[in-house]
């Protein structure tokens, strides 16, 4: 029997209901804004909770649905969504808005918080068709999944539970060139999250690549030989906004989101880093 094609339906794991754990006012909101997105035609992906569900099987669910749009495709779905809720919101200019009827949300995602994830065209190749709801859509493939969570390390919220089980469901799936060459010079990030995956599942250790194991193996020894950069840049703002400020702000070290690469602007930096509350969570919007 032929192995499904990994964007196929018939790929993704039988998850458990859902919907049935969502209210129903916030599903007939989720619905909405599907709906009419796409009849003003902007195109998005299904992610969080209700793609984890789909790959994974397990079900759960948080206020929040979030949409995946083209950073070109922002403004129009921010406007598109304020027709169907009771506002909208740019809560986070550089990777999130949010739109909300009766404490309900819908994330409008196109970048990752830390910058490095933009929402590109090939997430929409490589989507993954699938049913939420009761609407046919593409889901955030598993693979730009495991390349935005694999750097949410913060004290408050840590992802590599949800990396883990997706590697378990999909390790069969994942087009492991693409995901290496998604985190390029951050590789050290996903490596990590392989190395834990042995730890959680000893018997599934060989779901992942020997060649994927051994590239990386090869490239950490060589690195151990290779002369040390004389520039004193920190990279652990990457995977959480707050905990490696002092290393920034106070001890002489670069801040990876603004070098080698800029991938947020000074601005978006400071807003980021100075909507940091006392548990670390973004605020929740207010309507009028």
């Amino acid at each position: 029997m032929a192995r499904p094609r990994p964007n196929s339906p018939e790929s993704v794991t039988t998850p458990r209901p859902v919907t049935s754990m969502v209210p129903t006012e916030a599903v007939q909101f989720y619905r909405d804004a599907m709906r009419a997105l796409r009849e003003h035609g902007v195109p998005f992906l299904v992610g969080g909770a209700f793609a984890m569900t789909e790959y994974t099987g397990i079900a759960r669910h948080t206020n929040d649905f979030d949409l995946f749009v083209l950073p070109e495709d922002r403004d129009r779905a921010i406007a598109t969504l304020g027709a169907v809720g009771d506002c909208t919101e740019l809560t986070w200019p550089h990777w999130l808005a949010k739109a909300y009827r009766e404490g309900h949300y819908v994330d409008i995602i196109y970048n990752s918080s830390n910058g490095i994830a933009p929402v590109d065209e090939k997430w929409f190749d490589r989507a993954v068709s699938a049913t939420v709801m009761g609407i046919p859509v593409k889901l955030v493939p598993v693979e730009e999944i495991l390349w935005q969570k694999a750097f949410i390390m913060d004290r408050e919220r840590y992802d590599g539970a949800d990396v883990a089980h997706l590697l378990r469901a999909r390790s069969s799936f994942i087009d492991w060139q693409h995901l290496l060459d998604r985190f390029g010079e951050e590789w050290r990030v996903l490596y990590s999250h392989l190395v834990l995956f042995g730890f959680i599942y000893p018997d599934l250790r060989k779901s992942v690549p020997a060649w994927v194991v051994e590239r990386f193996s090869a490239r950490l020894s060589g690195h151990r030989h290779e002369p040390v950069p004389t520039t004193k840049v920190c990279r652990g703002t990457l995977l959480t906004r707050w905990q490696f400020l002092v290393d920034v702000l106070e001890w002489g070290y670069r801040d990876a989101r603004m070098w080698p690469r800029q991938l947020m602007s000074i601005v978006d930096l400071a807003r980021w880093t100075g909507g940091i509350a006392e548990v670390g969570e973004e605020p929740r919007m207010k309507c009028p």
